[in-house]
């Protein structure tokens, strides 16, 4: 095809295009949709409305609502530490590491939601207690599993750091003093883990980098001929049984 061809194909593109535009804004097909703000006579709207407004942002932050008050937090950093240590680099990928640190998290918080559900949730929607109750019989369960992981000097420091007055007991601590205090704890204890983790796999870093100096292999590097017998070890030991099996008792 030539190139005045071409050209005149484009422009009998063009031109048709330009007939469909203009059909379509005699005749417009694509329904009109508008949002308007008006004004309500009954109080109760406006009180559904905020409700309504409420709920559709308690749903934006529900991600970081399972991270921050779940066992998410501590099993996703042993799997990363895990990950580094082998010096697998991207493997497994995060899609995995995300993924197992989910449904491990669903299977330790199942037997506290189930009790949130039945106490909050359920005598809620039958009618039997108000909207205050439900919210505190739900949180209740979340806050038992919360005290339980953290630490005193943790939950000490935010206390003494909030201008609210000194809390008696458990029940009087705030659910947002409550939750950083839980967080560092956490990070606390998956550091450790983590610690506990690199020890072997540092041990044959060594005893590999020793033994390529001692050889004159200087310029090989040691990661190299560490990582098959890493995952060796990994393997014999059974490692994804023990790890998941120790994190899984940490939070008993």
């Amino acid at each position: 095809m030539t190139k005045v061809g071409r050209l005149l194909g484009a422009g009998m593109g063009l031109l048709f295009f330009f007939m469909l535009c203009s059909d379509a804004s005699a005749a417009p097909l694509i329904p009109n949709v508008n949002i308007d703000v008006g004004s309500s006579e009954n109080p109760q709207d406006v009180a559904v409305t905020l409700q309504l407004m409420a709920v559709l942002t308690i749903l934006s932050i529900a991600p970081s609502i399972l991270i921050m008050t779940t066992a998410f937090i501590r099993i996703v950093v042993v799997l990363g530490f895990l990950r580094n240590a082998m010096s697998t680099q991207t493997t497994p990928p995060n899609m995995v590491i995300i993924g197992l640190a989910l449904f491990l998290t669903f299977y330790i918080m199942s037997p506290y939601w189930s009790q949130a559900n039945e106490n909050g949730i359920q005598p809620y929607l039958a009618g039997q207690i108000t909207q205050e109750e439900a919210i505190d019989n739900t949180v209740e369960p979340i806050r038992e599993f919360m005290f339980k992981q953290t630490r005193e000097s943790d939950l000490a420091m935010f206390v003494n750091l909030s201008d609210s007055p000194r809390p008696a007991g458990p029940e009087e601590v705030s659910t947002f003093t409550l939750i950083p205090a839980y967080m560092i704890s956490e990070l606390k204890t998956a550091f450790q883990i983590g610690f506990m983790i690199y020890i072997p796999f540092i041990v044959i870093d060594m005893i590999v980098a020793s033994t390529l100096m001692s050889m004159g292999m200087m310029m090989l590097p040691p990661v190299m001929i560490s990582l098959p017998f890493k995952i060796l070890l990994f393997v014999m030991v059974d490692g994804w049984h023990l790890l998941i099996k120790s994190l899984i008792v940490s939070f008993k």
